[in-house]
């Protein structure tokens, strides 16, 4: 039975679908001459296709410079087998130079010679071309020995006629790319063995039920320098011989099943799919993906018993897990997203011959394997407009949004036409798990331990700060930092377009906050409420801390309407683009129109951004500057010496180092603060010293979580409670010790804090051997 065929025409795609679920054949090309015979068989007959995909079970797909080399081995083929050489001298009498018929002894050999020729052209040609070839090359050496010995000039006449039809041949394969690419690896090739065929043609490979694609075989002539496990999907990650990038190579369970397995999972998504999440249900994500979840794995059951497939629990679960990700999930995003060190997830425009791009904690920018489609990505954009109730088409044509998956939250954006006239293109930032630490920061070297110190006694000191920075600098996870460093104590206000911010897991841990949620600047208007009015909107639910998460445009004035209110009371924050403090008060005094006067309300400006390695392949994020804000100037705070420097990155030690300005004192923001406080007031030292107690915590804190390997030491619970005993302790030893000497004072504190530490870590590793298990650390 000879499996049916379609050409089906996509755009300017003209693919070629081969059904090989009707044939004992396996689905490769690479792997079996037989396939690969059937392909270049189709190829003769439609002539013309940029791509060849053969299904069975999963698509397998050759792409078109792949499938460019098949067509060119089946318009040689039938070139060859209708070449009058042929014709001319097989079956019957064959006819001299001078046109009469040649001795029938010769006739015979030249017969047999070409009754040769055909059956490897007819028989062998198609599935192994690279063995036709090397065969031939061996014939045309054995013609012409035979021609060097030969006596009988009429049947030398007979060897110089086969040796030109081999030569002509061979001339003509010549012309192959599939020839030129593997000829300097010919030499040995005995036919049978096909890895030569492997080095030129590699699938990408899709199940039936996915919509996504993947290059499942490993790069050529790539160096492998790590591997793991994220979850249940293999992770490879390949050094490229002819790209700086890396390859972030990725086997998900999906692609190593069984047939019986994929058969059932496409049985079930056909029967999921009769039961479409209405609109009300994507406005509760995580509910819907509860609800498909036992939907999907009773179904999963029932069908397994009914398939007499014994399946356990684990694998109930996985393919519970698979099925959901390609009904109300987002496929293999979601199997990105489960490394803890994703950051950043392009998916570019068309969709199709372009893989999907990441940065990625510990390799930086990198290539993956995924190779998403036009329906997958026509799939998420329907997703993220119910989801988020905004809408995404030619009259709007950005998308802001949040997403929330079982293992990280998502900032979504999305373009599509007229903006991006290739259609649909989609960016997917990974936040971190947990909100971010200030001796995180000072683990990766963002910070240093006395920046820490500045800025927690800035915070506590009720400050307007502003963190600015470029694209993927940092700014959010900063303004998270700030965050954890407020006492339980205040109440917290956030306002965000698209929720960025651990809300939620400050919640968790007893922080009395509040979020909002405001319309999108890039949007078009619709039922949500603008920035600017959310801002003012905080001023009347009571004494808070103000986290804006980023400022954008009109929402300026209202922020800064907010701070000159609220400064001396609580903290107002936000972040903002911007690679300098004069670039921020450019982008706010000059764009987006705050008067100068009310920008004078920022106390602080913290600027980071990413530094890049000497050979450009390595970004580093860094802090480069804590910048205070005076308020004497009146024009320009440039040239009137506006800003003044506390901390200032050094790029020869790679260190945010003190300024003369900091360590002198001379700092009108401190020294408010310290007007404030009964202790501070007109003495530096004790508020210097204040900071260098703030640091020598935030120090031993990173110190004993590396001593003792507790990198949960580092995360948000334990760094809350450290500062909580700090502020206690404080509190304490203020009320019962009277003395002048704030050094003295500090040490004191210092080693009540210490020892209370070092009960913590006692108590952590008691804990920790009554109940051992892997406690996930974090990572930049």
């Amino acid at each position: 039975m000879v499996e049916p065929y379609e050409l089906i025409r996509e755009g300017e795609e003209i693919i070629l679908h081969i059904d090989f679920t009707q044939v004992t054949l396996p689905p490769t090309i690479e792997d079996d001459a037989r396939s690969f015979e059937r392909v270049i068989t189709y190829l003769q007959e439609v002539k013309a296709a940029t791509k060849v995909i053969l299904n069975q079970n999963r698509d397998y797909e050759y792409d078109y410079d792949q499938t460019k080399m098949l067509i060119e081995i089946a318009q040689l083929h039938t070139n060859l087998i209708t070449h009058k050489f042929l014709l001319e001298h097989t079956g019957g009498n064959v006819m001299g130079p001078d046109g009469k018929p040649v001795p029938a002894y010769v006739a015979k050999t030249l017969n047999q010679y070409f009754l040769q020729l055909q059956t490897l052209l007819f028989q062998k040609y198609k599935g192994d071309p690279l063995g036709t070839y090397v065969e031939l090359k061996r014939l045309l050496r054995h013609s012409q020995v035979k021609l060097q010995n030969a006596y009988d000039p009429v049947l030398a006449a007979a060897e110089q006629t086969y040796l030109q039809a081999l030569q002509f041949i061979l001339d003509s394969m010549d012309q192959l790319k599939l020839i030129t690419l593997a000829k300097p690896l010919l030499a040995g090739y005995d036919g049978n063995d096909r890895d030569i065929y492997r080095m030129y043609f590699t699938p990408t490979i899709r199940p039936d039920f996915m919509l996504t694609r993947l290059m499942a075989s490993y790069p050529q002539n790539a160096q492998e320098i790590d591997s793991f496990l994220v979850g249940d999907t293999e992770v490879t990650i390949f050094k490229l011989s002819d790209n700086v990038q890396y390859m972030y190579h990725i086997m998900p369970p999906e692609f190593k099943l069984s047939d019986e397995m994929y058969a059932l999972l496409d049985e079930a998504r056909t029967i999921l799919a009769d039961h479409k999440p209405q609109k009300s249900e994507f406005t509760d994500p995580e509910r819907m993906r509860e609800v498909f979840s036992n939907v999907g794995m009773d179904l999963l059951q029932e069908l397994g018993q009914k398939r007499g497939m014994n399946l356990s629990k684990k694998d109930l679960q996985m393919l519970t897990k698979i099925i959901v990700r390609y009904t109300v999930g987002f496929g293999l995003i979601e199997v990105l997203l489960d490394d803890e060190d994703m950051q950043d997830i392009s998916v570019n425009s068309p969709q199709g011959p372009t893989q999907i791009f990441i940065v990625h904690g510990k390799y930086d920018e990198c290539m993956t394997n995924i190779l998403p489609t036009k329906a997958e990505a026509e799939s998420w954009a329907t997703k993220l407009r119910l989801i988020s109730g905004r809408s995404l088409d030619e009259a709007d044509p950005i998308l802001d949004t949040e997403l929330m998956f079982p293992t990280a939250s998502v900032r979504v954006s999305a373009i599509t036409f007229p903006l991006n006239p290739t259609g649909l293109a989609f960016s997917f930032r990974r936040h971190r798990d947990r909100p971010w630490t200030l001796p995180l920061f000072v683990k990766y070297k963002t910070i240093n331990t006395l920046a820490a110190g500045l800025l927690s006694f800035l915070i506590d000191g009720s400050r307007a700060i502003l963190i600015g920075g470029t694209r993927s600098s940092g700014k959010s996870s900063i303004l998270s930092s700030v965050m954890v460093e407020i006492m339980r104590r205040y109440r917290i206000i956030t306002i965000e377009d698209t929720l960025e911010l651990p809300v939620k897991q400050l919640r968790q841990l007893g922080y009395n906050i509040q979020q909002m949620k405001v319309a999108s600047a890039l949007g078009a208007k619709n039922t949500e409420m603008d920035a600017s009015d959310g801002i003012r909107s905080t001023l009347r639910l009571g004494d808070s801390a103000l986290f804006v998460g980023e400022v954008r445009s009109g929402e300026a004035k209202a922020l800064y309407e907010a701070m000159r209110v609220g400064a001396a009371a609580n903290v107002v924050a936000g972040t903002i683009h911007g690679d300098s403090p004069y670039g921020i008060f450019d982008r706010v005094v000059n764009d987006i129109g705050v008067p100068k006067t009310s920008f004078k309300a920022t106390d602080i400006i913290v600027i980071a951004n990413p530094i890049r390695s000497a050979d450009g392949l390595h970004k580093y994020r860094r802090v480069l500057s804590i910048t205070e804000v005076r308020k004497d100037w009146q024009d320009d705070p440039n040239a009137e010496h506006g800003f003044v420097d506390l901390m200032k990155y050094n790029p020869v030690t790679d260190e945010l180092e003190p300024t003369d300005a900091l360590i002198s004192g001379d700092s009108d923001v401190l020294k408010t603060i310290a007007g404030n406080i009964k202790e501070f007031a007109g003495n530096w030292d004790a508020v210097w010293q204040n900071i260098l107690l703030r640091a020598r915590v935030k120090d031993e804190l990173l110190k004993e979580s590396t001593l003792t390997n507790d990198a949960e030491m580092l995360e948000a619970p334990f760094v809350i409670a450290a500062n909580d005993q700090f502020h206690r302790l404080y509190e304490e030893l203020r009320s019962q010790i009277v003395t002048k000497d704030s050094k003295k004072f500090n040490d004191d504190l210092f080693l009540q804090w210490k020892e209370w530490l070092q009960r913590e870590v006692r108590r952590r590793k008691i804990s920790a051997k009554k109940s051992p298990k892997k406690m996930p650390g974090g990572d930049e």
